[in-house]
């Protein structure tokens, strides 16, 4: 792959498709259905997951793409595909909470790559340059010209005065009884795969997830905090997290700052 040519494709991609997901939230009501595994869909989810799809078909024809919402696309495997989340954290756009996020990854060998994560409503965009480091970019955010960068570093941890994140509409007693583990200074809460965005910056330092989630709702994230210097895990072995699994089903899982001392 080359890189030089795929960031900035998904990046434009993934402000499109931002584009495309706010003119739904803040128009009028939109409708919301459930997917076969009772999940919410929305005419947002659809639309933005049409533009990623046609735009990076059109780029790398012959690389294999894999989005949440085209379950055809779901039975294939290989070990090189793109994947794509166009809305992740679809509660959270339902209930007009801001924390949802445009997700695009190259993944290569089990390993994700390369990655961009655009929260629209936050005005944060956050994706892997062409050399695999993280940045965070601001500005205008023009679809054909990058603003100021910030080269994104994991925090140097305290194990003593942790800051942890978890998920805002997953959050269940095991998960609490996990953190409880650890001594932890602050506990914030927040939606999608912001998440891993928050542990690259450094505003986090600990992101356990002990509940269900799908390759491309952690892909994109989790290559952000690779190319930050953090690490992403299974709960139940600490191994690197793999991609590329049949069914794309994801264990559950740890993303962490270097430093931090896991608990079992």
């Amino acid at each position: 792959m080359n890189f030089d040519h795929l960031i900035p494709v998904i990046r434009r991609l993934a402000l499109e498709a931002g584009d495309r997901i706010m003119q739904v939230y803040n128009g009028p009501d939109f409708e919301v259905k459930s997917k076969s595994d009772a999940s919410p869909v929305t005419e947002a989810d659809e639309a933005a997951d049409a533009i990623i799809s046609a735009g990076l078909r059109a780029e790398f024809p012959d690389v294999v793409l894999i989005t949440e919402e085209q379950a055809d696309s779901h039975a294939l495997t290989a070990s090189t595909f793109l994947i794509v989340d166009p809305l992740d954290g679809t509660k959270e756009f339902v209930q007009r909470r801001g924390d949802f996020t445009v997700n695009i990854a190259y993944v290569e060998n089990g390993v994700p790559l390369r990655g961009v994560v655009y929260a629209p409503a936050q005005g944060r965009l956050f994706y892997t340059q062409a050399d695999g480091v993280t940045v965070e970019e601001t500005g205008a955010f023009a679809k054909d010209t990058v603003g100021p960068v910030t080269p994104l570093s994991v925090s140097k941890p305290d194990n003593a005065a942790l800051m942890v994140v978890a998920s805002k509409s997953h959050r269940d007693a095991a998960t609490d009884a996990y953190i409880a583990k650890y001594a932890y200074k602050d506990m914030k809460s927040a939606g999608s795969s912001l998440k891993f965005c928050l542990v690259a910056s450094g505003e986090a330092d600990l992101y356990p997830r002990l509940g269900r989630t799908m390759e491309w709702d952690t892909a994109a994230g989790d290559a952000v905090l690779r190319g930050a210097g953090g690490h992403v895990v299974r709960f139940d072995d600490h191994t690197p997290l793999a991609y590329g699994k049949n069914g794309w089903d994801n264990p559950f899982f740890i993303a962490y700052a270097p430093g931090v001392t896991l608990q079992k």
